[in-house]
């Protein structure tokens, strides 16, 4: 996950809607069940859907009242935990 990218897509969410992200993880999510798609690009599209996952994750915690930044790095801790 890269917190430049989901930081680009919770603006993209501000801005539009969240819908419009379900909407391209249900779209990447059927891609990777294709038999004609090679490991490579599963790997791509794993990693552009873990930071659209954790885009929509930040944006309820803002939606819930938490401030943008703090939400954010809440999210990172997150992560960094469950790696450790």
């Amino acid at each position: 996950m890269r917190l430049p990218l989901i930081k680009h897509i919770v603006d993209f969410i501000e801005q539009n809607d969240s819908d419009y992200i379900e909407e391209t993880i249900s779209v990447l999510e059927h891609l990777t069940e294709s038999s004609n798609i090679k490991d490579e690009e599963i790997d791509a599209i794993g990693e552009l859907l873990s930071n659209l996952y954790g885009a929509v994750e930040v944006q309820k915690e803002i939606d819930g009242g938490v401030e943008r930044k703090e939400a954010l790095n809440d999210f990172m801790k997150r992560v960094q935990g469950s790696i450790d």
